[in-house]
């Protein structure tokens, strides 16, 4: 049962809600997840969304049982607002920092950490659970010093020493990649964004000129378009180069940063 759990981690993204139940040894004693992420919720709607999605994992009578909440939960247009911390920032200190939103279940105790925020004048910037994962990764690599890649919708990409953040920035190419395939003229070589034979090398391709010229990106987009047109590539090459020359154009601009 999962009230055997010492705690539970929940990780509430705009999209979708994730628990786990961590046991006295750190071993996870079941997972749940539900698209009732934090876009799709009004404020009155986090309790509810909390205790389904954890209905059946935890016994409705005990002690308190404490939940430890990281992500959008604690935005400002969330359960409850937890300010961030400011960069550069030790992450040691997050839980000093959470906030204790309301909730009618007896057992559930909830505390909702805060993000980082990044208040340099030109290159502001913040994040939401990202800050939790690179604490888990000080813990396992005890020492690191380095930059930290965090692929995703909006990848992040940070310095880290140790539990210190020193500073960091946020990359949105996959919601990029989204956007120009539903929004421009690309859409029309996507065609659903098809994955084939041939997604591969488009990959391949976008990468390589992402990664040699990142500040050409807005030119090489196109190519996507040009390509479908005058080289007959198919919807799955286009695809798979619109990613490669996003994701391409990223690290290239990086590499002073981490060369």
């Amino acid at each position: 049962m999962s009230s055997e759990a010492d705690w539970i981690a929940v990780d509430w993204g705009t999209s979708n809600l994730r628990a786990w139940g961590i046991g006295n040894g750190g071993d996870v004693l079941f997972s749940r997840v539900s698209d009732q992420g934090m876009g799709k919720l009004a404020r009155n709607a986090f309790p509810g969304a909390l205790d389904s999605l954890l209905s059946g994992a935890v016994a409705a009578a005990g002690p308190p049982l404490e939940v430890l909440i990281c992500g959008m939960a604690g935005a400002r247009q969330g359960w409850l607002e937890a300010p961030y911390l400011d960069a550069p920032a030790d992450l040691g200190g997050l839980i000093f920092s959470a906030v204790r939103p309301d909730l009618p279940s007896v057992r559930l105790a909830p505390r909702i950490l805060p993000g980082v925020c990044q208040k340099v004048s030109g290159a502001e910037d913040v994040m939401r659970g990202e800050e939790t994962q690179l604490l888990g990764l000080a813990a396992l690599r005890p020492g690191f010093s380095g930059v930290v890649c965090m692929p995703g919708t909006h990848s992040k990409w940070v310095e880290l020493d140790g539990n210190r953040l020193e500073r960091f920035s946020t990359a949105m190419t996959g919601e990029l990649f989204e956007a120009l395939g539903v929004h421009t003229v690309l859409r029309h070589s996507l065609a659903g964004e098809q994955m084939g034979p041939a997604t591969e090398d488009g990959v391949s391709a976008g990468l390589a000129a992402g990664l040699e010229r990142p500040e050409l990106l807005t030119s090489l987009l196109f190519r996507t378009r040009a390509a479908a047109l005058l080289s007959g590539k198919g919807p799955d090459w286009c695809s798979g180069y619109l990613s490669g020359v996003l994701v391409g154009a990223e690290v290239g601009g990086r590499r002073a940063a981490i060369g």
